[in-house]
């Protein structure tokens, strides 16, 4: 990737102290990471859990762990024990961010949380990930993705009238860290503009359930906006997938000229000059009739060349791809979005950070750490001498 023209990444020089596992906070410490923060991940001596429950496995990683660690360093620590919590303490002195996503209470029950962590460092930045937040009748109860997509609303709609469904992806867990995310930088923001004397730092709560409503409600919110109208909007559905003579397509036109190129590509200029889809307003109130007519008409052409006709005349659709066609897509290899680290220890597939900044590019991909890789390291950090390394090796108390 290209090189800031300082040399730095964005974020090069903080430190993020990542006591994460799975996915929300992961999610969020990883995009943290690609923004060049140094991000040390304090892991129990297992390890994150994703590291053994999700395959494949290979060279001390598994799939799962890999997509949601790179740009991390590893240390395997006994956050239970006192000279555990030491090593904590003496790296939270210089942290600038604290992430972490256990149940509320846990880390003040560990005495790392946030009174315990602010009262050494009042520039700290804490950030805390639970299923419902520090408080309310749910605030103790564990909470997966799964619970969440549940308790939020969207799955009758997902099914669409029929068997309530799932996403298929934990987009509740995804939605929090990225809630997090902009929730940490704009902590750091404020931080800055409030300068050194007065601390700056501040503790910051992210509830799933709240993030996950906020990231996908919207649109369902919008038919019950004002609770003082008795005004109903009518119900049609934008979510279609075609059916073409070898696969299936997906798309939707907006603007009229779309609708005239979608027309002339299939040969129909009785769909152009039909009353009920002559307008953008017609359209979507007869879509039902309309996407049935779609349905017959897309049958009876080959993806590729039906994509091919769609994409010239201006109408936008698009293949759906499994994963593998998804890799191999021309925009997808152009722009680099999955590529492959090489490293002396595994080769290992990832996904690129997504933005594109034009002055401070995002850091270099490194491979996701081995567990404890880094454990001397940061060991040395926080203040320890190599014989002290040793000792807490030989207690049990990192790996």
């Amino acid at each position: 990737m290209a090189s800031a023209e300082d040399g730095s990444a964005p974020l090069e020089g903080l430190r993020v102290l990542d006591f994460t596992t799975v996915v929300s906070g992961p999610f969020c410490t990883q995009a943290l990471g690609d923004y060049g923060a140094d991000v040390i991940k304090l892991e129990g001596l297992q390890g994150d859990m994703s590291r053994t429950t999700s395959g494949p496995f290979h060279a001390g990683l598994s799939g799962f762990f890999s997509q949601f660690n790179r740009n991390k360093r590893s240390i395997a620590l006994d956050l239970k024990s006192s000279h555990g919590r030491d090593v904590v303490l003496a790296l939270a002195r210089d942290a600038d961010v604290v992430v972490e996503n256990f149940r509320p209470d846990v880390m003040d029950r560990l005495g790392i949380g946030w009174e315990a962590l602010r009262a050494i460092n009042p520039r700290l930045v804490y950030t805390s990930i639970s299923g419902f937040g520090p408080d309310g009748p749910y605030a103790p109860l564990p909470a997966y993705d799964h619970v969440v997509q549940g308790l939020t609303g969207m799955m009758p709609a997902q099914g669409a009238g029929g068997t309530p469904q799932m996403f298929r992806t934990v987009a509740a867990d995804k939605a929090a860290g990225m809630t997090a995310l902009a929730a940490v930088m704009a902590a750091l923001l404020a931080r800055e503009r409030q300068g050194l004397r007065s601390g700056g730092g501040q503790r910051i709560d992210i509830p799933m359930l709240d993030a996950y409503a906020a990231f996908i409600l919207p649109e369902l919110m919008g038919p019950v906006s004002f609770p003082d109208s008795d005004s109903v909007m009518p119900s049609f559905d934008l979510f279609r997938v075609y059916p073409t003579a070898d696969g299936h397509i997906v798309g939707m036109v907006v603007q009229d000229d779309q609708y005239a190129g979608l027309c002339e590509v299939l040969g129909r200029d009785d769909l152009r000059t039909d009353p009920r889809f002559m307008r953008l307003v017609d359209r979507f109130q007869h879509i039902d009739v309309l996407a049935e007519i779609l349905m017959e008409e897309f049958r009876e052409h080959p993806t590729r060349s039906l994509i091919e006709g769609l994409r010239k005349a201006g109408a936008p659709f698009a293949p759906v791809n499994d994963l593998e066609a998804f890799m191999s897509d021309e925009q997808v290899r152009h722009s680099g979005v999955v590529n492959i680290v090489d490293d002396a220890e595994v080769r290992v597939r990832l996904l690129r950070a997504p933005a594109r900044l034009s002055k401070t590019p995002v850091a270099s991909p490194r491979r996701p750490p081995l567990l404890g890789e880094h454990t001397d390291d940061i060991l040395a950090l926080a203040g320890h001498s190599p014989e002290a390394i040793s000792d807490l090796r030989e207690q049990g108390v990192v790996a």
